[in-house]
């Protein structure tokens, strides 16, 4: 097999692959050894006629179209490899010569990865980050907690107050017309949880136990029926019943009924540790993006639309993921919010780009500083998995396909060479 790259304009290349008549004829056998069950020939068992006979029945090109699907996955990475090309897309293809005594003359077009011209990006200057622990953020983590262990407790001795939980029976109206969906009884709302219309909640604040209001709103321009988009509304409230949140005391028995600690002090300094351990990650995290993101900057490149597509099915196929864990899909997503996937893609465009245009960063700052994965960096990444994971370094390595770590790597790759800018940059 020869390669031969014909033209290269921009992002788009077209190539010759040229296969010889002693490898075409292979791939002809090959062909014939597949498809010969589907002939029938009278005298001859099922699958079981010549070659010879089968091509001075049907033609000597009754494999040809058989064979360039065996020959071309055989020989087109190939001779993407020998061009030393890097496609983003399938393919093109057209048949030049197809011949017994000549071989096979296969063209192909296809778009490869942008040239690329990065900027300064060692010594880059970027902001620092640094996020610290402060007594207001223990306050608050202990709050939640408290709130995680808080009990309703009736009230009857005052009205509605901001973060109560009311039972309400109600009845809404557009002018004299009382509208569909628009009427419940015994509903508890949680005054101040937005659940409702905005103004919906403020306005039952200060209102008592057995009271009667009129609440008027407007609903919002974007709202998901049509016939009340934008109009004024009143609703006809009747409270009958208020519940307010009671919170445990923090003493010591809280740190004993909600912790593995025994007083408050104990509990308030695994939580600062627990903090501090997250600031330092959130920390390392945001100092890498900053220095990414400066470095992307630089990028120079006509990036194919093409990538940008592609990544963006990947990140609806991501979305569709989180969707499922959650009990959804993204069928029903689309239902819910009444968009469409093009809707979505379209939102998604300028991250997909985003996502390319660092890919692209990072894999060009990685080959001028040739940047390597060795076999100690892959061995380290399976004992961090196995850890993370609880599993045996063995149990990890057999969730990979025999040889097939290319993702691996490329992840691997990609961290060090981050951490390789993280390193060579200024923080101001």
């Amino acid at each position: 097999m020869k390669a031969e790259l014909i033209k290269r304009e921009g992002n788009q290349v077209s190539i010759k692959v040229m296969i010889d008549a002693q490898e075409f004829e292979k791939g002809v056998q090959k062909a014939y050894l597949k498809e010969r069950g589907k002939f029938r020939l009278p005298g001859f068992r099922k699958g079981k006629a010549p070659r010879k006979i089968l091509e001075a029945q049907y033609g000597t090109g009754a494999f040809f179209e058989e064979a360039i699907n065996i020959l071309l996955p055989e020989h087109y990475p190939t001779a993407i490899d020998e061009l030393n090309l890097d496609p983003v897309d399938r393919p093109e293809i057209d048949i030049e010569e197809i011949d017994k005594e000549k071989g096979l003359i296969i063209a192909a077009e296809v778009t490869v990865k942008p040239e690329v011209k990065l900027g300064e990006y060692k010594a880059i200057e970027v902001e620092k980050v640094e996020h610290t622990v402060a007594d207001e953020d223990i306050a608050a983590e202990l709050t939640k907690t408290q709130e995680m262990n808080s009990r309703l407790v009736t009230v009857e001795d005052r009205p509605i107050a901001d973060g109560d939980t009311v039972t309400i029976d109600y009845k809404g109206f557009v002018g004299e017309d009382q509208f569909e969906g628009g009427t419940a009884e015994n509903h508890n709302l949680v005054i101040g949880s937005g659940q409702f219309i905005p103004g919906f909640e403020e306005q039952l604040i200060g209102i008592a136990i057995d009271a009667d209001a009129d609440v008027n709103v407007t609903f919002p321009e974007e709202y998901h029926s049509e016939e009340l988009a934008g109009k004024e509304a009143i609703f006809k409230v009747n409270v009958k019943g208020i519940k307010a949140k009671e919170m445990p005391a923090l003493d010591d028995e809280f740190a004993k009924d909600t912790s593995e600690f025994d007083t408050l002090d104990e509990l308030k300094a695994d939580i600062r540790k627990r903090l501090e351990e997250e600031a330092v990650t959130r920390t390392e995290n945001e100092q890498k993006d900053k220095v990414v993101d400066a470095v992307v900057e630089t990028l120079e490149a006509d990036i194919p639309e093409v990538m940008i597509e592609s990544e963006t099915d990947n990140m609806l196929r991501d979305f569709d993921y989180q969707l499922r864990y959650q009990g959804l899909d993204l069928e029903k997503y689309i239902q819910f919010s009444g968009s469409t996937i093009d809707d979505l893609k379209e939102k998604m465009k300028e991250d997909a780009e985003k996502r390319v245009r660092t890919q692209l960063t990072i894999e060009a700052v990685s080959k001028l500083e040739n940047i390597e994965v060795t076999d100690e960096d892959i061995e380290k990444e399976y004992e961090k998995m196995a850890e993370a994971q609880n599993q045996t370094i063995d149990q990890v390595k057999k969730m990979f396909a025999k040889g097939n770590t290319d993702y691996l790597k490329e992840s691997v790759l990609s961290r060090k060479t981050v951490d390789f800018l993280v390193e060579q940059s200024k923080l101001v």
